[in-house]
């Protein structure tokens, strides 16, 4: 059936893209532009849960308070409620020292719920607080869509973003190279501070290494979200964003139409 489906949308670019919605449906709602431009959008305002993708707006603030304060500690103490985060986890310790750098790996990477809640309990004292940070820096960037209830993306009834909001937060995501250094990795092992205890990270994202030109950025998933993905690839000087909320395959959806990106401005 894969095939159909690439066949019917090249046709739609062949027509020249004059259909409105010239995409089949892929998720509840989507967002791709290619060099920063809009090609295309469904629902793109729609309040819904964005899982995981929500550790884009944690790491951004440790990457913005690491920039601009000294004081930023490079070592984190594993609080306890983040030794006790549920769902995807490396099974951190509470009391356990690991660098703010290995926790950013292990958020991005491996998408581990106590490593981003070890962050933002570090930053701000308590999740509370880093919520409260989390949505103060949303305003910031016009996420009008957007409301966080949590660090980690836990399903919560006043935590939802937006397709087109979950874009302009990965555009100020992109602009620390750290991020983009660490969302693109694979595999990587990090270790407590001590040298006692090592964690082997494995990417969630089953495009790193197998779609030319993928760079990352996150994924997500919870069982009211469904499949989430903010995809960013870059070939040449064509760099494209895909963002998928409530997605049904997004693999191959992604590839699809991140190829017909590609092509689309192609010589």
């Amino acid at each position: 059936m894969r095939w159909l489906l690439r066949l019917w949308l090249l046709c739609q670019a062949a027509l020249g893209w004059a259909q409105s919605d010239p995409f089949p449906k892929i998720g509840a709602a989507y967002w791709l532009e290619t060099d920063g431009a809009v090609i295309w959008s469904r629902q793109a305002d729609r309040r819904l849960p964005p899982a995981s993708l929500t550790k884009m707006m944690t790491v951004l603030l440790v990457l913005e308070q690491a920039r601009t304060s000294a004081s930023a500690a490079s070592v984190v103490r594993v609080s306890n409620a983040a030794a006790h985060e549920t769902g995807s986890r490396i099974a951190l310790k509470a009391g356990e020292q690991l660098t703010v750098d290995d926790l950013l790996a292990a958020t991005l990477i491996a998408s581990a719920n106590d490593a981003c809640r070890a962050l933002a309990d570090h930053l701000a004292g308590n999740q509370s607080r880093f919520v409260e940070r989390m949505n103060a820096r949303a305003r910031q960037l016009g996420m009008t869509n957007t409301h966080f209830a949590n660090a980690c993306g836990h399903d919560a009834p006043q935590h939802y973003a937006s397709a087109r909001d979950l874009a302009r937060l990965a555009h100020a995501l992109m602009q620390h190279p750290r991020a983009l250094a660490l969302a693109s990795q694979r595999e990587r092992r990090i270790s407590t501070v001590d040298g006692q205890r090592s964690f082997d990270l494995t990417t969630t994202n089953a495009l790193l290494g197998r779609y030319p030109g993928m760079q990352g950025l996150k994924t997500g998933h919870t069982a009211q979200a469904g499949n989430c993905l903010v995809a960013l690839a870059q070939r040449g000087k064509t760099q494209v964003l895909l963002v998928i909320l409530k997605g049904t395959d997004r693999w191959w959806d992604a590839v699809d139409v991140l190829d017909l990106a590609f092509e689309r401005v192609a010589p």
